[in-house]
């Protein structure tokens, strides 16, 4: 499969709905938020990690599709299939190095795509500068995390029931946004997906896994999240026809009801592109 001709930006909003869309374990895995503004934060790690996990489930983890960053995983060893790859065909070490990138870059999704470090001593692959990457999310408006205090009516052991009395019910916290739509921004590089072979087919999945990602990531703590929004840029060169900020600029969201009133929903909010703002050279299509 060929890499991919054209440069790419794109804008994703997403929302939360009384769950915590990214814990920050320096707060106690409360909401990240940006502590000059309380907006909302999720990092680019966070989103990424959603990515690889839907491109598990549609492709199984096979090739060309395998995910090298999986949980558990021991990054050393996954690489020695690379290594074994280039026996017997490397000459020297930096040929080892160069065809064990390669080798990752041909049947690991992730690699190819958002690039990895995996120059240490064990099984060096090098390292792969990704085509795509993503920036942090940020709320639209300032969200409010709230520590929620729940019950269990069980308790873990023989030991803390006694030391209950009779009483199974222990207190658990959880920690929520009430509601918080958040805007993240990404740029698709054609020079850096020559590199690595990042081809459309692997295009078309991440368009695929930016949308379908949270369907397949509820859970008690995330509470409901769902990917309302993603426009993407295609410009007509590899290099690009504009500067991404401007093109970035184009998409606005606004408070569609009261400001006033705190945002319970998405359609508190207005969503528009500045389709005649489009500098030449540069099309635009909205997947949701």
């Amino acid at each position: 499969m060929s890499a991919i001709q054209n440069r790419y930006e794109f804008v994703l909003l997403f929302d939360v709905e009384n769950g915590n869309p990214n814990g920050d374990p320096d707060a106690g895995n409360m909401p990240r938020i940006d502590p000059e503004t309380n907006h909302g934060l999720v990092t680019d790690v966070c989103l990424k990690r959603k990515v690889r996990n839907f491109v598990e489930l549609a492709k199984g983890n096979a090739s060309p599709f395998c995910i090298y960053v999986r949980e558990k995983a021991v990054l050393s060893t996954t690489r020695g299939a690379a290594y074994q790859s280039v026996e017997g065909v490397a000459k020297t070490d930096a040929d080892k190095i160069r065809l064990g990138r390669d080798f990752m870059c041909a049947n690991f999704f992730d690699v190819r795509t958002f690039g990895a470090v995996m120059s240490t001593t064990t099984n060096n692959c090098g390292q792969v500068r990704g085509p795509v990457q993503l920036a942090f999310a940020r709320s639209i408006e300032p969200v409010t995390p709230l520590d929620v205090t729940i019950t269990r009516m069980a308790v873990e052991t023989e030991k803390e029931a006694q030391a209950q009395s009779g009483d199974n019910r222990t207190m658990g916290r959880k920690h929520i946004v009430p509601y918080g739509l958040y805007r993240a921004e990404g740029f698709i590089s054609a020079p850096l997906a020559a590199q690595t072979g990042f081809s459309d087919a692997d295009l078309e999945l991440f368009w695929q896994a930016l949308t379908m990602m949270f369907d397949h990531d509820h859970s008690a703590a995330r509470g409901k999240m769902s990917a309302r929004k993603l426009i993407v840029f295609k410009h007509d060169s590899a290099l690009g026809n504009a500067p991404a900020h401007k093109l970035f600029d184009l998409v606005a969201v606004s408070r569609a009801t009261d400001p006033s009133a705190p945002a319970r929903n998405f359609t508190d909010y207005s969503v528009t592109v500045d389709k005649a703002g489009l500098p030449k050279g540069v099309s635009l299509e909205e997947k949701i």
